[in-house]
């Protein structure tokens, strides 16, 4: 055999690998072949072209096996039982640019379904390298070493600490001040997915001079970038004041108020949640919220978008409400009340539906003015009406409950009240009672009022256990009228006018 002819053997042999991986990272692509491939045993083939001399091949491969572990566990755990990792950890260090983004990516589509499978990647020292590979010259490699990260992170805090113990954080601080855009997203992912899982590791990335720099960033004008940075000052703001406290220091309002008013869904949502987070903390931050005017801009928020979108918003006035008189009278004169009101009445899941009975159970359990606002917009029967329903869930049955007694409890404009003597069942029937007890000994009008309206006649109705509160509070209703009266509305009285009639013997003239 000449010379030639042997090197025409090997460009065959070449050309046949290249197109053996081109093909399977092709096919990889669809999952009505991922079954197939699997059954045909391209795992252990692709390992072996991961050493292979050509480095588009070794690039390919690489591609493939990304793929395939992307689309779902079992394929992801065949990778690591193959012991492909140690040789794609290997290779990152050494290889160019374009097979770095793949054997990143191999890790990113491992390490995302499981922490099991993540702790695989750890354990095979992948950290360091990827870590490594955030201050690479390439932005397409510090992305994708972002993203591996970033899926290892996520999982749990332990994860997450051992991406922090890796020196990942202030790179990714770095990577957030780049000029490329995809890159700034995927590292303010990463860090809200380390800062997600507690104070500890929300403070590491403090430390790291983050907050200043999202914060910079949140007049961007990519929605993509602006859900990101959104969602990490979140994650900081939850654990803590003090971490709240920084994320507030970093001047991001009033200039998160106008990401409430963003195109964007996502924007809008995350934006609600940030300021949720702050406000639930202390009746000062949320005190500062207010004077922003945030309480304004989520009421407007709310009303411009249905779902999931609304959930942050309704839970920020709940949060405010409930620290203060003064903070929920705020909530009323911004006209929150009514945007809950339509959010109970229109939205169709129950999750949404619990939020906002419990928001206005927060609203209206401080003073009489604070229930009457409340009572006005006819939200109490609403209530009334999900607590007692079949269809209703566990929890929107038990926040529309309790919404509906810390109403009542402060409740005095009977108006509002009536309708429940007729409808209500006897455990909140007992509080209705009561409220009528509490106005009635003081306003003589209510009193005329209510004996015209049936109110009084419907008392006279109800069976109470002697003794009970119940009729304790029946005993005080009816001692605000003369005695004739209260004998004419109770049951059975008009019998009795009967029986007498029947036995009244007229005066023979």
């Amino acid at each position: 055999m000449s010379q030639r002819q042997v090197l025409q053997v090997f460009e065959q042999y070449q050309k046949a690998r290249t197109q053996f991986v081109q093909m399977v990272a092709e096919l990889a692509t669809r999952p009505q072949n991922i079954e197939t491939l699997q059954n045909a045993g391209v795992m252990s083939l692709l390992r072996t072209l991961l050493l292979d001399v050509v480095p588009t091949i070794q690039q390919t491969a690489a591609l493939a096996l990304g793929r395939l572990a992307n689309y779902n566990d079992d394929l992801a755990e065949a990778v690591v039982k193959c012991d492909i990792l140690p040789q794609l950890v290997y290779s990152l260090a050494e290889q160019n640019r374009f097979y770095k983004k793949a054997a990143a990516f191999v890790l990113r589509a491992v390490g995302k379904h499981s922490p099991q499978l993540a702790q695989a990647i750890v354990d095979c020292g992948a950290l360091d390298t990827l870590v490594i590979c955030l201050e690479d010259f390439d932005p397409g490699v510090k992305e994708a070493a972002a993203s591996a990260l970033r899926y290892i992170a996520r999982h749990n805090a332990e994860l997450s600490q051992a991406v922090v113990d890796a020196g990942a954080v202030p790179l990714l601080v770095l990577c957030i001040q780049e000029p490329e855009i995809a890159l700034k997203r995927i590292a303010a992912s990463a860090l809200s997915d380390i800062a997600k899982h507690s104070p500890e590791l929300a403070q590491t990335v403090v430390d790291a001079g983050a907050v200043a720099h999202l914060a910079q960033m949140l007049l961007n004008p990519d929605a993509k970038l602006k859900h990101q940075i959104l969602s990490a000052l979140s994650q900081v703001s939850k654990h803590s004041v003090d971490l709240a406290e920084m994320v507030v220091e970093a001047e991001i309002f009033p200039v998160v108020l106008t990401c409430l008013k963003d195109k964007d869904e996502y924007v809008k949502k995350n934006a609600s949640t940030l300021i949720r987070e702050i406000a639930k903390h202390t009746p000062e931050l949320s005190q500062l919220v207010v004077n922003a005017g945030g309480v304004a801009a989520v009421i407007d928020c709310i009303g411009s978008c249905k779902g999931n979108t609304r959930l942050p918003g309704i839970m920020m006035l709940g949060y405010v409400a409930a620290h203060s008189e003064n903070l929920a009278m705020a909530v009323i004169i911004s006209k929150g009340v009514p945007q809950l009101s339509v959010c109970l009445s229109e939205e169709p899941e129950d999750h949404i539906k619990a939020a906002a009975a419990w928001a206005l159970g927060q609203i209206g359990r401080h003073t009489p003015e604070h229930a009457r606002a409340v009572a006005v917009t006819n939200t109490l029967p609403v209530l009334l009406s999900l607590y007692m329903s079949t269809e209703s869930s566990e929890d929107l049955q038990v926040k529309s409950k309790k919404a509906i007694k810390s109403i009542l409890q402060k409740c005095t404009y009977l108006p509002a009240l009536e309708p429940f003597l007729y409808d209500a069942p006897p455990n909140i029937l007992k509080h209705v009672v009561g409220q009528f007890s509490k106005v009635l000994p003081h306003d003589s009008k209510a009193r005329r009022l209510f004996v015209t309206s049936g109110g009084l006649k419907k008392v006279q109705e109800i069976k109470a256990e002697p003794g009970s509160l119940l009729q304790e509070y029946i005993n005080s209703i009816n001692n605000c009228y003369p005695e004739e009266i209260v004998r004419y509305y109770s049951p059975g009285y008009s019998d009795t006018l009967l029986q007498r009639v029947d036995s009244y013997q007229p005066l023979n003239n």
